[in-house]
């Protein structure tokens, strides 16, 4: 009978799959990576992990957000390691969230070659600074973001809530 192969440690995974460890703690706290506790109470992982590791990081590199990663890995039969035709069905149904995301993009790029001709980044008027801000005509005070449109993470100089 053929014995398994010798589970990895965290490090060694780490080191394997090019992330922290604190990485690998945060998506085993998260339920998107399992492991076990050898006898003297060290992280262990069987070798399989390194594949579920690198489709949670391609995952991310798509843009997915890690609670549709893991709904993502749910869809798995028992939890187990995705296989090519899984990348390749669980990809698939990303595309619209890329098209959407490449729509976006298009549309600040857009705005962007107005925005440098302008100027003004006024949060009242700039539709580039502040895109968001569905309440701006309504006068000064708090604003109310629409929470249906596209976040603005990642574009220069805002944060989450279109200001910086």
């Amino acid at each position: 009978m053929k014995s398994s192969p010798a589970p990895l440690s965290i490090g060694q995974l780490a080191q394997r799959a090019g992330v922290a460890t604190s990485a690998l703690r945060f998506y085993e706290a998260e339920g998107l990576l399992a492991g076990s506790r050898s006898a003297g109470g060290h992280r262990q992982y069987p070798r399989h992990a390194l594949r579920r590791v690198a489709f949670i990081r391609a995952a991310q590199n798509v843009g997915l957000t890690l609670p549709q990663i893991k709904a993502a890995l749910a869809t798995l039969p028992d939890g187990r390691t995705p296989t090519k035709a899984d990348w390749a069905r669980l990809s698939a149904s990303w595309a619209p969230l890329l098209d959407a995301r490449i729509a976006a993009l298009q549309a600040l790029r857009a705005k962007l070659t107005g925005c440098i001709g302008c100027g003004c980044l006024s949060l009242k008027a700039c539709a580039l600074y502040n895109p968001l801000d569905v309440k701006r005509n309504e006068g000064p005070g708090a604003r109310m973001l629409d929470v249906a449109a596209p976040s603005n993470a990642g574009v220069a100089g805002q944060s989450e809530t279109g200001r910086s």
